[in-house]
């Protein structure tokens, strides 16, 4: 077989990689033979196992085992506890922040994972951005599409039953359009105005989701004809239209908790190596709607399918990026508001 210069380059940086990891390219070199990692599960965890976690294992010989559901109070539990076999964990932006104040987590080793190009922010001091999603307005097929958030909020506009997301970063930004916001301006958001906005609309909220299934499902079965819903919930979803006009883009990370072993750790970044390759992401993104921070995925997204993924170019530029330092720093306040306002429905 003949190579290319540009083959052999990444031929040799991908067993630089190996090597930096203590590893060799045949299974039964690997100084660790299998990890644990935590994620948020459903689909997702599937598009990890078979995006990213199975050419990581055919070229280390390590497995990788997945649990789940993730989140910021089972990390804390895993340092508390002194746990130190899990070297993944995922988190959500905000929770990333959370993270790094309360000294939870170590650093990224960048130089060991050696990531293909990635976009700026998913290579954060202490985490891996590894699949962008977007909280998007979607409703029943038949039904009027309302043209943006502000349509949206106004039942007078656009009848019909609504359901909302009972988690306020994943409503507050778009409660903050509707009342006359841009997505170029909406962090600082206007609390006061986002809770004006949601006082409008909640007669109209029949369902306040907590699980990504369920608005879906309330669409499919005509319980309600709008919803905030998770993109990859929905996209090419029988019978459920959407759009990401205005849509909140945000991006999960994988973190390192604090005091793992160094020798897990270390081989937990040739997984994370793994995410940051474009055809693998590509691969992920055909189990669910989600991608890859790779700067060269969409290209080879599938293209009667393109209108489905949140990164394309055509999409992202009409999203807002959710703001996680704005979540950490507001926490309490928005916390104290979200509250209150709930004992109002």
């Amino acid at each position: 077989m003949i190579f290319t210069k540009r083959q052999l380059l990444k031929n040799s940086a991908g067993l630089a990689a190996l090597s930096a990891l203590g590893l060799r390219a045949g299974p039964s070199r690997a100084a660790v033979s299998e990890f644990r990692m935590i994620e948020a599960g459903g689909a997702s965890g599937e598009s990890i196992e078979k995006g990213y976690i199975t050419p990581f294992t055919e070229k280390t010989g390590i497995k990788v085992l997945r649990e789940s559901p993730s989140g910021l109070g089972k990390l804390r539990a895993l340092v508390e506890s002194g746990d130190s076999s899990v070297p993944l964990l995922e988190v959500g932006s905000p929770e990333l922040y959370q993270a790094v104040a309360l000294d939870l987590v170590e650093p990224i080793d960048w130089d060991v994972v050696n990531p293909d190009p990635i976009f700026d922010e998913a290579k954060h001091e202490y985490g891996f951005g590894y699949q962008y999603y977007s909280t998007v307005m979607a409703w029943g097929e038949g039904q009027r599409a309302p043209k943006d958030w502000a349509e949206f909020f106004d039942p007078e506009a656009l009848p019909g039953k609504r359901s909302l997301p009972d988690y306020a970063s994943y409503i507050l930004p778009m409660a903050a359009l509707a009342a006359g916001g841009s997505i170029e301006n909406v962090y600082p958001i206007d609390l006061d105005k986002a809770f004006e906005s949601l006082e409008r609309i909640k007669d109209s909220v029949s369902v306040w989701w907590q699980a990504g299934a369920q608005p879906p499902q309330l669409l499919k079965d005509k319980e309600v004809q709008y919803a905030a819903s998770w993109s990859g919930r929905v996209a090419g979803a029988p019978g459920i239209e959407f759009s990401y006009q205005q849509g909140l883009l945000d991006l999960a990370y994988f973190v390192v908790p604090k005091g793992v072993d160094p020798e897990l750790k270390r081989a937990a970044m040739g997984l994370l190596h793994e995410m940051s390759v474009a055809k693998n992401q590509a691969v992920a993104a055909e189990v669910i709607s989600y991608t890859g921070p790779s700067t060269e995925l969409e290209k080879l997204l599938p293209q009667d399918r393109i209108g489905e993924f949140p990164t394309t170019t055509a999409n992202k530029n009409v999203q807002m990026f959710n703001d996680g330092q704005w979540w950490f720093e507001n926490a309490d306040e928005v916390e104290q508001r979200w509250q209150e306002f709930k004992l109002t429905l």
